[in-house]
């Protein structure tokens, strides 16, 4: 059970939480200036191993070896290869082990930037304004990390250190396949408990359930020809938006209420498809000769990532007899996320301690948040059986133009996870 933590020790450790403020804020605009999308996550990892070692703790590089998870349940096909890619973990251990243990983890890999020309600042220039850092993956979730970090550092500035082992991880691959955190989990001793700081939606938020998510591609051939003949050729893009329409019919259904977990009632739509690439044809007076769709089909509870994956195999499959096929090849690759669904249980203690911390600081509750998309959490929650706390600061334009996190909020979240870790894994003098 948790021991109350002595009211001198929280006083001290809530003022190093606030002394260390602005330095929060000059540690997350480093990390945002690193352009840390897929495949160049390097400078982020490295950062973060530099953020490690100015703590006091070793960086210990985890990699990902995809022939080794590829029979775990949680694996996604991965998109490009992970040599060079490491996620970077750092550990803590107490002189005594009393407390205990605790997982905080976050990923470092933000979404591609889209039209950089949109953006009121560069998006990886950090920019403050009203209270607010801009920038590429700095609300997703970049301010996360550096509150763990700094809640961390808070306990040592006040003389403490966590009684228990706590692991610190920053992972890659969150937001396509997961893969970098289902690596540490798997590479790395298990412990008692995990937060990870990801953000709400435009207001601090729990998490209390996700869906899954399946990505797939589908690629159309079919017959070029100068556009004079036009009917003489099949239009590989006019094929593939055949196949886009049968998708959002199956949307539809999946939006039909027998079909929606009680996790989501109440939310609007909580199942989403969606066209997130495509490429297609080759000049704009010939027929196209091949397109390619993206897609991202989200996974309700009682549903699985397999039957959905399955489904969109059939889907494809249907398409072949619309007329705008005209016997158009068809192939659907599934690479990237391949993900089930999860419930949280709010009812752990590490989240009813989380809550209880944040608002006492905050001076308000979390919100409870079933999310549209997924995080990293599900690993733990469905192949470890480890409570998580996930909750995290007010983000807004999270994978869309002038993302942005609260400040106010990140520190709310900052001094959360001091309380909550000091609690959870006790205390000692600092070494």
């Amino acid at each position: 059970m948790t021991q109350p933590l002595d009211p001198g020790a929280r006083r001290a450790i809530l003022d190093a939480c606030d002394a260390l403020r602005d330095d929060s804020v000059r540690m997350l605009a480093r990390l945002v200036r690193c352009p840390s999308t897929l495949g160049n996550e390097h400078s982020a990892l490295n950062e973060m191993a530099r953020v490690y070692a100015s703590i006091g703790l070793s960086a210990l590089r985890v990699p990902v070896e995809a022939e080794r998870l590829r029979d775990h349940p949680g694996f996604s096909p991965p998109l490009i290869p992970y040599e060079g890619r490491e996620n970077v973990v750092a550990v803590h251990r107490p002189r005594e082990a009393r407390g205990r243990s605790l997982v905080l983890q976050g990923h470092v890999d933000v979404v591609p930037e889209g039209a950089a020309d949109e953006w009121t600042t560069p998006p990886f220039e950090p920019d403050i304004r009203g209270g607010r850092m801009y920038g590429r993956g700095a609300g997703d979730m970049k301010a996360g990390i550096i509150s763990y970090v700094t809640a961390f550092r808070a306990l040592r500035e006040a003389g403490l250190q966590p009684a228990a082992e706590v692991q610190m991880q920053s992972v890659i691959e969150e937001e396509c396949s997961g893969n970098g955190a289902l690596a540490c989990m798997v590479a790395l001793p298990k412990c008692d408990a995990i937060i990870i700081p990801e953000p709400g939606p435009g207001l601090p938020a729990l998490y209390t359930a996700e869906v899954g998510v399946v990505w797939a591609f589908v690629t159309v051939t079919g017959r070029p020809a100068h556009v004079r003949d036009k009917q003489a050729g099949v239009n590989a893009v006019e094929a593939a938006m055949a196949v886009w329409s049968r998708f959002q019919e199956y949307e539809r259904e999946m939006n039909r209420a027998e079909h929606v977990h009680p996790s989501f009632r109440g939310v609007n739509h909580p199942v989403n498809v969606n066209l997130g690439t495509f490429e297609g044809g080759e000049w704009n007076s010939s027929v196209a000769t091949r397109a390619r769709l993206g897609l991202r089909v989200g996974v309700m509870m009682g549903n699985t990532a397999d039957r959905v994956r399955a489904d969109i195999e059939r889907i494809v499959d249907s398409a072949r007899a619309d007329p705008a096929m005209r016997g158009a090849k068809v192939k659907v690759e599934f690479k990237g996320f391949h993900a089930d669904p999860c419930v949280f249980d709010i009812e752990a203690e590490i989240v009813k301690l989380s809550c209880r911390n944040f608002a006492e600081v905050a001076g308000h509750d979390l919100r409870h948040y079933p999310a549209t998309g997924l995080t990293d959490g599900r690993f733990f929650q469905l192949y470890q059986g480890t409570p998580v706390a996930c909750f995290g600061p007010d983000a807004q334009e999270i994978h869309g133009i002038d993302e942005s996190v609260g400040l106010d909020s990140m520190h709310d979240i900052t001094r959360t996870i001091a309380l909550t870790m000091a609690e959870w894994c006790g205390v000692e003098r600092a070494a």
